[in-house]
């Protein structure tokens, strides 16, 4: 493998304008430049070259995609923020409205009471009421 990974190198070198992404371009291309006598080595050679010159097609065009995508996000930083106007509100049957919990409430403080009569309990009602019964 060091063998091809060599031949091509410099192969690439040299040629670097007239090789492409097409293998079978490449491997004509290496029939007129070079003499490789076997054809499975030639065969790895042209597809070694076509791999890498893929490769640096596809790491320039992500490249490019960077670039672009960082001009593209100072331009909306540079740029300032227009107040647009509203959206129309299109007129539709009215949404079902989702039930919610209800909001507990705030516990106050019990107001003070007057005292001006001492408060009974409910026993204190109904033995009073007993006793003026009783009594006529």
């Amino acid at each position: 493998m060091d063998r091809i990974k060599r031949l091509s190198t410099e192969i690439m070198d040299e040629y670097q304008d007239k090789l492409g992404t097409d293998f079978v371009t490449n491997k004509q291309f290496l029939n007129e430049v070079s003499i490789i006598r076997s054809k499975a080595l030639k065969n790895k050679i042209a597809g070694y070259i076509t791999k890498i010159i893929q490769r640096k097609q596809k790491f320039e065009e992500q490249k490019q995609q960077l670039i672009e995508n960082d001009k593209k996000i100072v331009q909306n930083e540079s740029e300032p923020v227009e107040e647009s106007a509203p959206e129309p509100v299109e007129e539709s049957a009215p949404e079902p409205v989702e039930e919610s919990a209800p909001e507990p409430v705030e516990e106050s403080a019990p107001e003070p009471v007057e005292e001006s009569a001492p408060a009974q309990t409910l026993a204190e009602e109904i033995l009073s009421d007993d006793n003026s019964t009783k009594t006529p």
